[in-house]
């Protein structure tokens, strides 16, 4: 089994360590590996070897945030030089903002109507390797504890048998938080060409993540993205249905690219992702073959 999409703790809204990363990919039975977490290579330190006496193969990776014509997407960086300081800059770029847009995230989901202190937010980031780092899923998590808010009408779909209560916290996100919607606080980030001229000179191939989520509503993007010289696309992903894999897999060929499945586990915030869950029923030699190019460089 394959997964080169998982995110620990070194992300701002993942659960697990490297190290239980690793553990949990051993008996879950996932072969090649790769730790991608948002705006930080860090990971890679501390699972490399770990994973090497497990037995797994570990591709070094990264999921750097970046914007393209406009629009906000994440790209995948697999085989890089971890300890390069370009992506110390990467995740330095993004702490110095995160405190401030934090506190225009709380303000603003005060106007939605919601009594959300400081400090309640503050307890549940203070062990958070990104301490300063406020989410729409922890928002979602303080929210939905607060017993006077139990019967919200904006709550009431992410609470048990609700529309979108299968990944409750990470609903919560997309719906209120992510790029257009009320509670969204802009960060500068990177142009999409600065970042794969930063994981092409770090050696890196550069896969487009989930492109369901992010160039819905904005196909026409992906030729121009593909232009730009990106290696591969996350055809496989748990945001995909089948019907929506497959069209991404014959787009990657279009545009002679690579694919790659890659589930996006993240842990609490995501409870019905799984390791391994990016649905990718490929053939392994097939889909060996296709990944020909990363294999090289894992470990």
């Amino acid at each position: 089994m394959i997964d080169l999409h998982i995110h620990s703790n070194y992300s701002d809204d993942g659960e697990f360590t490297p190290l239980e990363l690793v553990e949990q990919c051993g008996a879950q039975g996932v072969e090649l590996m790769a730790i991608t977490d948002h705006n930080c290579a860090r990971a890679a330190g501390e699972a490399k070897e770990a994973a090497r006496e497990r037995g797994l193969r570990y591709l070094a990776g990264i999921e750097i945030d970046c914007t393209f014509e406009g629009a906000n997407f994440h790209m995948l960086g697999y085989g890089i030089d971890d300890a390069s300081p370009d992506f110390l800059e990467v995740e330095e770029n993004i702490r110095v903002q995160v405190r401030e847009a934090s506190l225009e995230m709380l303000e603003k989901t005060r106007k939605l109507g919601f009594l959300v202190e400081e400090w309640e937010m503050r307890r549940l980031s203070e062990k958070s390797r990104w301490p300063d780092s406020w989410t729409g899923e922890m928002f979602a998590e303080v929210l939905l504890a607060k017993p006077e808010y139990k019967e919200h009408p904006l709550l009431m779909p992410y609470r048990e048998g609700g529309s979108r209560a299968d990944s409750a916290l990470v609903n919560f996100y997309w719906d209120f938080y992510s790029q257009g919607k009320p509670c969204h606080a802009d960060i500068r980030i990177p142009d999409m060409r600065k970042v794969l001229d930063i994981i092409h000179q770090n050696h890196g191939l550069a896969v487009l993540a989930h492109p369901g989520m992010n160039l819905k509503g904005r196909e026409q993007l992906l030729e121009g993205i593909a232009a730009l010289g990106i290696d591969g696309i996350e055809a496989f992903s748990s945001y995909h249905t089948p019907e929506q894999a497959l069209k991404r897999m014959e787009q990657a060929r279009t545009y002679g690219l690579f694919f790659t499945c890659g589930s996006d586990y993240h842990g609490k915030t995501k409870p019905s992702i799984s390791l391994g869950g990016h649905g990718c029923g490929i053939p392994e030699e097939t889909l060996r073959g296709e990944l020909a190019r990363l294999l090289e460089k894992a470990l």
